[in-house]
């Protein structure tokens, strides 16, 4: 791990860095990967968790000075719930094993973390070299279609929600509940991070494809519309009267189609000529009514969910106190 001795009067704080490698089948970058880091932050300890690779990645790791452990349960989000949950260090560095991203980034975030600037550090690929490295079709407007969601969504303005080179504090990584499985992990991430107003940070960081024969573990349209689905789901349990006013707006526009022109019938003739479509619109706008009280009532829930969660950031933080 990192060791950066600072001397307040007679004490001496030890500050611990992490870096974490998820792993699924990088036997041909997994090396260069490790020795990268350790050239960049030689006092690093290094974890590598192999997620049932088969290719050898955990034995290269071994023979490289990495810590291998191993996590049984397929999915990136799955492996990160386990290094979030074993590991106690003061900055955790996470990048992927596939050597697209630079390891001297790591310098750069882990001095932003262990000097309290941020509690998250976005290494932030998209403002610097993504949109010319990478060769995989749609993989660029996909980017940019979640990163226009979400600021638009949480009125933020993040660069990069899908990058895979993130740096951590102590208080985020034992706040965060990891509930993603796969590779919507980071954007779960980076929402999170907006609701629960924790520091973000991004540094631009330089990107390039993988080397020929490395085989991506991505696939553009599955992976697309896990990552598309958990926007909507995050957007409805962190923003719930915003959700469903949405669709109750809906719900009145087609309520009001179906009955205006009854209104307009009834006036001029003074007759109810279409009774099925007036108990239909009816229908359509009492549920209209019901499912924007369900937002409110779900927003009130939030906001104690929210002040329940900064009570228990305080209690980890004092716990961490009282650890050290």
């Amino acid at each position: 791990m990192n060791i950066d001795k600072i001397s307040i009067k007679n004490f001496v704080i030890t500050m611990k860095t992490a870096i974490l490698i998820p792993c699924y089948n990088e036997s041909m970058t997994i090396k260069k990967v490790i020795n990268d880091f350790q050239k960049a932050l030689p006092d690093a300890e290094i974890y590598v968790y192999d997620n049932n690779s088969t290719d050898g990645t955990d034995e290269i790791a071994k023979k490289e000075g990495a810590i291998v452990r191993y996590e049984y349960k397929q999915g990136k989000g799955n492996v990160v719930r386990s290094m979030f949950r074993d590991i106690d260090a003061d900055c955790y560095i996470m990048v992927d094993g596939d050597d697209t991203y630079p390891a001297e980034a790591a310098i750069e975030i882990e001095k932003m973390v262990l000097e309290g600037k941020a509690d998250m550090v976005i290494g932030d690929r998209l403002s610097s070299t993504y949109f010319t490295e990478n060769k995989r079709p749609f993989h660029n407007s996909g980017n940019k279609f979640m990163r226009k969601a979400i600021n638009t969504i949480f009125s933020s303005d993040l660069h990069d929600i899908l990058t895979g080179m993130r740096g951590f504090n102590w208080e985020f990584v034992k706040s965060y509940p990891v509930i993603s499985k796969g590779f919507e992990l980071e954007t779960e991430m980076s929402i999170f991070a907006l609701d629960h107003n924790f520091k973000i940070a991004e540094i631009p960081i330089d990107y390039r494809d993988r080397m020929e024969g490395s085989e991506s573990k991505l696939n553009t349209y599955s992976d697309g519309y896990k990552v598309i689905k958990v926007i909507i789901t995050l957007f409805r349990d962190t923003k719930p009267l915003a959700f469903f006013s949405i669709i109750t707006g809906i719900l009145v526009i087609i309520a009001l189609f179906y009955f205006i022109p009854i209104l307009i019938s009834y006036l001029h003739t003074g007759y109810v000529l279409r009774i099925p479509t007036l108990i239909v619109a009816a229908v359509t706008f009492l549920v209209a009514v019901m499912i924007f009280l369900s937002g409110l009532i779900l927003q009130v829930l939030k906001k104690q969910h929210d002040q329940n969660f900064e009570h228990q950031l305080t209690l980890i933080r004092l716990n961490k106190k009282n650890i050290e």
